[in-house]
Parts: C-alpha cells; structure tokens; sequence
C-alpha cells in the first residue's frame, strides 16, 4: 500500500483519485479518471470515481473525526458498522443494496457499487414521480434483511457477537436525543429555533404538555435503547432509498445496530407521510400521486406484516417460537412498534433538527403551518393508537380524518 494511506487523513479530490488508482486497484494503472463529490450529508464524505474512457465507476464513502456542520466529535467505527451490515445485507437481500468492494480500516474508507441508474427517492416523490413496485420491493427488503438476523432465528452465540460489533453508542445517542427527547421537552432549549414561527403555542400544547404521549414515547424510547431484536438500518428514511423503474438500493446503514424491528419499517412509513401531506396542501389536483402514495402506505404496512408472517414460517424452526400463542404476539408487537416509530419519526422531522424537504422547503407560511400540523397530529394518533391500528386503511383512514378536521378539539 502506498505509504501515504498508512494513517487516517480526510481525502480531497485529488487524494480520492490517487487512492481509487493506487489502493482500490479498481481501474487500470493508465486510466484516467475523473471525481466528484456527490454527498450532502452531515456525517461522511462520497465521492464518485468514474473513467474516462470505460465509464467504470465507484464510489468511495470516508468517514472523518467530526461532524460536518457542528465538529461534533465522532468515533470512525461507524463506517466499519457500515461496511459490515452492507456485506450481510448483501447476502441477505442481494437486490436491493449496493455491493462493497473495499473496506479500508486505516483510511476508514468503504468502496462500493456506483448506483447512479437510481435516484433519491425522497426528490423523485417531491417531482409527483410514482413508482408501483415501492411497496413490493421495500416490504421484501425489510422482512428479508430483518427477520433472519434475530435469535428466533440466528445461532445465540453468533447473535451475541454481532450485537457487540454493531453496538453504535455515538449515533445512537444522537437519535436518541433528536428523536425521542427534543421534540417533547424543548432539548436544551433550541426548539425556539427550530419551530416554525405561528407553530409555538401548537407544539407546546401538542407536545410538551401531552404527558400520556410523553409516556407512550418513554416506552419507544426505551424499546429502542434496550430491545436487541434485530441487525436494523437505523436511519432508514426516503433519502436512503434510491429507485428506478427497475427497483430500490436502499443505502447508508451507519445508525445500523441491534434494536426493534418496528424502528426501520416505521422509518419507511413514516417518511412516505411527508410525500402524502406535501401533495396533499400543494397540489390536491395531482389525483393520480395521491392515489399512489395512499396505496403505498397501506401496502408497505400490509405486506410487511404478511411477509413476516409467511417467512416466519419457513425460517423459525424452534418449536416454541412456532405456536400461534407466540408467533401471533411477536408480530403484533412488531407491527404496533412499526406505528409507534412512524409517529416519532413525522414529529420529530418536523420539531427537530434533521428536517424534511417535504415541509421545509414550503414557502407557503400558512400551507406549511397547516402541513405542520396534519403531521404533527398524524405522528401523536400513531403512537398513541398503534395497538389498536392493525391494517394500512385503518391508517390511511385516520390521516384522512385529521386532513379533514385540522383543528386539535375536533379530534
């Protein structure tokens, strides 16, 4: 290796170039390469690599010390984390994520699949795009990158093992806070900055002075920090799935530890509501969007809860996980965490530092107060009704209540 690479340094451009050329040995020694950077993220550094003459590509994800906006301290063993879960995820769901070349644990660098036939999902649905095969494909990804990796199913000593090479403490603790703190109590007092001007009294009354919803969310919360149930995503919203016609690569696994199950389903759900509500105030005339992204909804809750069911089958071979008594309670639980973490995920995106362009990028003040509030609202009625909710209509129909009513004594 050259010597230059013996010790972690955060790469330039021209260093990305030289360390594709002289390290990945991806690319002929003549070749002529080109690079960008292609991330807009605030943890890690992507660059794209691609050759001149071929049009060969990767990409290369390094990850540095610090965060990018705040020098928040971080500990460079997230990407490794990274690496790892893309490898098993590899052979677990080999459709739906990109495959790792390289992982260089001095550079702290993972080399990888170029995925740029599929685009962020996220900016897709904010162009009215449809996509009919999401709910299939997503549904397949979760159940079959979820399931396998629990002790209903994976050996007990190996299962221990991977909880400690995913213990992730520092990411965390940062959803920890974002997600299941600041939105309710103000966190250190940021939130005067953080909520949308005309939004404050709302908040306070929905939020910080809901004692019940504090308490449901205190059971997520520790469900999240406790409940090793399954190697998950951790972050796993709209802008970490990209799409084409052909299907999903679901990216950036770096908040990836062992927790519930509900937590990445719910994250998927959840970040389809901001597509949902954003149509839904802006442009209630696009019927065909709005008819997509509803049976989105319904379907990816629909079939994550019969995929699971129907795998279940076949992989849990212990007989007393496989009487009813206990099946029947383990997939319920699941699918009542997967709408109480919907629900934190939609308050906190919107009461949070870690927005959505979905609802930030609105211009409207009045269109995005009241986008705010359906939210808002949507994100209390799902945690606080996540055991009584069991079918995507149900859900589907309770949005469309709070859309219709808008107004908190009304609900």
């Amino acid at each position: 290796m050259n010597t230059k690479y013996t010790e972690h340094f955060l790469m330039k451009l021209e260093d990305v170039k030289k360390y594709a050329a002289e390290v990945i040995c991806f690319f002929g020694p003549e070749a002529e390469l080109t690079v960008s950077e292609i991330g807009d993220g605030n943890i890690n550094y992507v660059f794209r690599v691609s050759e001149k003459a071929t049009g060969r590509s990767l990409v290369i994800k390094q990850a540095d010390k610090v965060l990018r906006a705040s020098g928040r301290p971080l500990d460079l063993h997230r990407n490794k984390i990274e690496a790892e879960i893309l490898k098993i995820q590899g052979k677990l769901a080999p459709d739906y994520v990109p495959g790792v070349y390289q992982y260089d644990e001095i550079m702290c660098a993972l080399s990888m699949e170029d995925i740029s036939s599929y685009k962020n999902l996220r900016k897709e649905m904010l162009l009215g795009k449809t996509f009919p095969r999401l709910a299939e494909d997503i549904s397949s990804f979760l159940v079959d990158t979820l399931l396998p990796t629990t002790d209903l199913v994976m050996e007990r000593g190996l299962k221990k093992e991977w909880v400690k090479l995913f213990t992730n403490v520092e990411l965390c603790d940062i959803s920890e806070d974002l997600v299941f703190t600041q939105p309710y109590y103000d966190l250190k007092g940021r939130n005067c900055n953080i909520v949308t001007p005309g939004n404050e009294t709302f908040v306070e009354s929905c939020l910080y002075s809901d004692e019940e919803l504090k308490g449901e969310v205190g059971k997520l919360r520790d469900d999240f920090m406790n409940h090793a149930q399954a190697l998950i995503h951790g972050d796993l919203h709209s802008g970490s799935i990209f799409i084409n016609n052909e299907g999903i690569k679901v990216i950036d696994p770096e908040f990836a530890f062992y927790g519930p199950m509900g937590y990445d389903i719910g994250n998927v759900i959840g970040n389809l509501f901001f597509a949902w509500t954003n149509r839904a105030y802006l442009e209630p005339e696009n019927s065909e969007f709005l008819k997509w992204i509803e049976e989105t909804v319904i379907q990816c809750y629909d079939m994550v809860r019969d995929k699971i069911d129907k795998k279940y089958d076949k992989i849990v071979t212990f007989d007393m996980y496989r009487k009813s008594g206990f099946k029947d309670h383990y997939i319920h639980k699941i699918m009542a965490d997967t709408l109480g973490y919907a629900g934190t995920e939609i308050i906190r995106r919107v009461v949070g530092d870690s927005k959505v362009e979905e609802v930030s990028g609105v211009e409207n003040a009045e269109k995005r107060i009241e986008i705010e509030r359906a939210l808002i609202l949507t994100g209390i009625v799902l945690i606080k009704e996540r055991e009584k909710l069991s079918q995507g209509k149900e859900i589907a129909d309770r949005f469309h209540e709070i859309m219709e009513h808008q107004v908190i004594g009304k609900m």
